[in-house]
C-alpha cells in the first residue's frame, strides 16, 4: 500500500451545540477515486475545505506531503480581477504546467476563453472553474459538485476526463451515475464521523444500510445489558461494597453510553398535495414552432401529454429546453402551431435558479405566505413548525433567513414549499441540484408515484431512469438543429433506441454499398458471375472465429481493468491495457461490419 499523500485523523469542528465533526477521517493515497457521501449539513463540503487548507479545524491533524499539488473546485468561483475567462483558468496553472491544457479544456468545455466573467452563465462559471483546476493535472482534485449547472454531454466528458486522470480525486456529487462510473472508494459522513468502504458508490447503499442495522441491534443488545444490571441494583446488591461500586461505576457508563448515542438524521416524510384531477389529456401542442432571429429553436414539435405522464425533457445548454418547457406550459406563445392546455389545471413549479426565494424571508413566512403560524396540507390545518420537522428543519430554524441556509437546505425548502400547495402538474427544472441522497429518494418516490401530471428538466441520468415514462431530446445533441423527438422509457432508453436507429441507418449505408460493389464485382473477370470469391468465401467462413478469439481477449483484459486497485498499483500496465482494448474493440466492429457485407452478397448472390 502506498503511503498517503493527504491525511486527516479525528477531525473536530463546532460551532456550538452539536459538533459538526467529530472524529472524522480522510486517508488519500495516489490513484485514489473517493467519492464523499452524507446528508446535506453533514459537513461534506467542510471536512473538503480543511483538507485543502481553505479552512480550519478546532481539534485533530491533518497531513499534506509537501511535495504533494492540491486544487479544489469552489462552489462560487471568484473571478475578480480577470478580464477573460482564458486569463483565469491560466491563473491556476504552476511554472511547469502546460499552457495549451487550458485551451484543450476550454474547447472542450465549450468556452473560447474570450468570454468577460463577469457575464457568465452557472454553467458557463462551473465550466470556467473547471478549466481551471483540470489544468495544471494536480496530484490531488477536490472536486465539490463538479457537474451541477453542466448539461449532459459536457457530463459525460467529464467522466471520460476524470477515469483516464492521473490526480487522485475526492468527489461530492448528488449524481448517482456519475459516482459510480469515476468512484473506487466511498468515504461516509455520519453525525461527525467518517467510515470507509474500500468500493465505489454502486455498493454504498447496501452497505450503509447493514451497517445502521448493525448499529440498531447493539443499540438495543445495550438497552438489554442495563435491564439486567438494573434488576442487580435493586435486588442482587451484596455486602461486597468494592465490587458493588464497580459494577455500579459500569452501569453509570452503559447508561451514559446509550443516552449518549445519536440515531441517523431521519428521513423527509411528506406526500404532494391532492388537488382536483385534471382532464384526460392534459397539453396537446401541434407544429409549435419558435426562432430568435435566425436561429430555429423548435422546429414543427407536436406531442400530446396525458393525465399520469411524466415527460423527462433533456439536450445540451442552450438547445431550448427552457423555451419548449414554456411552450408547452402557455407561459410564452410559439410562432406558429397551437398549445391547448387541458382543464382544473394546478400548476407547481420548482426552478433550478431558485428565482422563487426571498433571501429575506424567515421558513416560516416562506412556507406560509406571511399568514401567520398555520398553513393548510391535504386540507388539514398544520403548524408550521411541526411541518418543518417533516423536512429535517429544527423548530429554532423558523424564524432563520432564507440567505442562512445552505444550496441543499435551501432546495429542500422549496420542496416544502411545493409539496403543501395543491397541484396536478408538476414543472420540476433540476430539481436535483443541492439535494442529498436520501431527499432524492424521497422525490423519486414523489414523482413515481404522483397520480397526476409530472414535465420533469433534468440532467441527472439515474433520476431520469427511475422516474419518466417518455424523454424529449434533440434530434441531433452535437449540434442542436431545432428538431426534437420523443423517446419512450428514460434516458437510458433513448440512448439505445438512438443506438438501434443509428446501427439501421449504417447498416442501410452498408447493403447500398454492398449491392454497388457486388455489381461491380460481378462484371469483373476475376470472380465467376453469380459465386463469391475464394477470398470472399474465405474470409465468410473465417470471420466469426476471428471475431470470437477477439472477444475472449476483450473479456480477459477487461476482467485485469476490473480491479480497483490497478490502477495505482500499476498505471503503466492500466494505460497498456485500455489502449489494448480500443484496439480490439475497433477491430472487432470492422469484422462485424465485413462479415455483414458479406453476409449479404451471398444471400443476394444465391437468390
Amino acid at each position: 500500500m502506498a503511503p498517503p499523500i493527504l491525511k486527516l485523523d479525528d477531525i473536530f469542528l463546532s460551532f456550538g451545540g452539536t459538533p459538526l465533526l467529530a472524529g472524522a477521517h480522510l486517508q488519500v493515497e495516489p490513484g485514489d477515486r473517493i467519492c464523499l457521501v452524507g446528508r446535506n449539513g453533514s459537513g461534506k463540503s467542510t471536512l473538503m475545505k480543511i483538507a485543502a487548507g481553505l479552512a480550519e479545524h478546532q481539534g485533530g491533524e491533518v497531513f499534506r506531503h509537501p511535495s504533494v499539488t492540491i486544487r479544489y473546485l469552489h462552489q462560487a468561483p471568484d473571478f475578480d480581477g480577470f478580464s477573460t475567462v482564458r486569463a483565469y483558468a491560466e491563473a491556476g496553472l504552476g511554472p511547469s504546467d502546460d499552457p495549451y491544457r487550458v485551451a484543450y479544456l476550454l474547447e472542450h468545455l465549450g468556452l473560447s476563453g474570450d468570454e468577460d466573467p463577469s457575464q457568465l452563465s452557472g454553467g458557463e462559471a462551473r465550466r470556467a472553474a473547471l478549466a481551471r483546476v483540470l489544468a495544471p493535472e494536480p496530484d490531488i482534485l477536490l472536486l465539490d459538485e463538479p457537474t451541477n449547472h453542466l448539461d449532459l454531454p459536457t457530463i459525460e466528458w467529464l467522466e471520460g476526463e476524470l477515469i483516464k486522470s492521473r490526480s487522485a480525486l475526492v468527489l461530492i456529487s448528488h449524481d448517482r451515475r456519475f459516482l459510480e462510473k469515476v468512484s473506487t472508494a466511498t468515504v461516509w459522513l455520519d453525525r461527525g464521523q467518517s467510515r470507509r468502504l474500500n468500493q465505489g458508490f454502486a455498493h454504498f447503499e447496501a452497505w450503509r444500510d447493514k451497517v445502521l442495522e448493525e448499529e440498531e441491534i447493539e443499540q438495543h443488545k445495550l438497552g438489554k445489558e442495563i435491564e439486567r444490571e438494573e434488576h442487580w441494583l435493586r435486588y442482587g446488591v451484596t455486602a461486597r461494597r468494592k465490587r458493588n461500586m464497580r459494577r455500579l461505576g459500569a452501569l453509570q457508563d452503559l447508561r451514559a453510553r446509550h443516552r449518549g448515542h445519536t440515531g441517523p438524521q431521519g428521513s423527509v416524510q411528506a406526500t404532494i398535495s391532492d388537488a382536483r384531477l385534471a382532464g384526460k389529456l392534459v397539453i396537446e401542442a401541434e407544429k409549435i414552432t419558435k426562432s430568435y432571429g435566425e436561429r430555429l429553436i423548435v422546429a414543427p414539435f407536436s406531442i400530446r401529454v396525458h393525465r399520469g405522464d411524466c415527460i423527462g425533457l433533456v439536450g445540451p445548454n442552450g438547445a431550448g429546453k427552457t423555451t419548449l418547457l414554456k411552450m408547452l406550459t402557455g407561459q410564452i406563445t410559439p410562432d406558429e402551431g397551437t398549445v391547448k392546455l387541458g382543464t382544473n389545471l394546478e400548476i407547481a413549479t420548482l426552478d433550478q435558479r431558485r428565482e422563487d426565494l426571498n433571501l429575506e424571508d424567515t421558513l416560516a413566512h416562506y412556507l406560509t405566505d406571511g399568514r401567520g403560524e398555520n398553513l393548510l396540507v391535504n386540507g388539514e390545518q398544520r403548524h408550521v413548525t411541526g411541518y418543518m420537522k417533516e423536512f429535517l428543519f429544527q423548530p429554532e430554524q423558523a424564524r432563520t433567513p432564507i440567505r442562512n441556509l445552505s444550496g441543499g437546505e435551501r432546495a429542500r425548502l422549496m420542496l416544502a414549499r411545493i409539496l403543501s400547495r395543491p397541484t396536478n402538474l408538476l414543472i420540476l427544472d433540476e430539481p436535483t441540484n443541492d439535494l442529498d441522497i436520501e431527499t432524492l429518494d424521497l422525490l423519486q418516490e414523489i414523482v413515481a408515484g404522483f397520480p397526476g401530471t409530472v414535465i420533469l428538466v433534468s440532467h441527472d441520468r439515474d433520476f431520469l431512469d427511475r422516474t419518466v415514462t417518455s424523454t424529449i431530446a434533440p434530434a441531433n445533441p452535437d449540434a442542436p438543429d431545432g428538431r426534437w423527438i420523443e423517446y419512450a422509457g428514460g434516458y437510458s432508453d433513448m440512448m439505445a433506441q438512438r443506438k438501434g436507429m443509428a446501427e439501421e441507418k449504417k447498416r442501410a449505408e452498408k447493403a447500398e454499398k454492398a449491392r454497388s460493389t457486388d455489381a461491380t464485382s460481378l462484371s469483373a473477370p476475376k470472380a465467376a458471375k453469380g459465386k463469391l470469391s475464394f477470398k470472399q468465401k474465405f474470409a465468410l467462413e473465417n470471420l466469426p472465429k476471428e471475431m470470437e478469439k477477439a472477444q475472449a481477449e476483450i473479456a480477459s483484459r477487461e476482467q485485469e481493468m476490473a480491479d480497483p486497485t490497478l490502477f495505482s498499483k500499476n498505471p503503466k500496465r492500466f494505460s497498456t491495457l485500455a489502449t489494448e482494448l480500443e484496439k480490439l474493440r475497433s477491430s472487432v466492429t470492422k469484422m462485424e461490419e465485413e462479415w455483414l457485407e458479406l453476409e449479404m452478397l451471398r444471400e443476394e448472390l444465391e437468390g
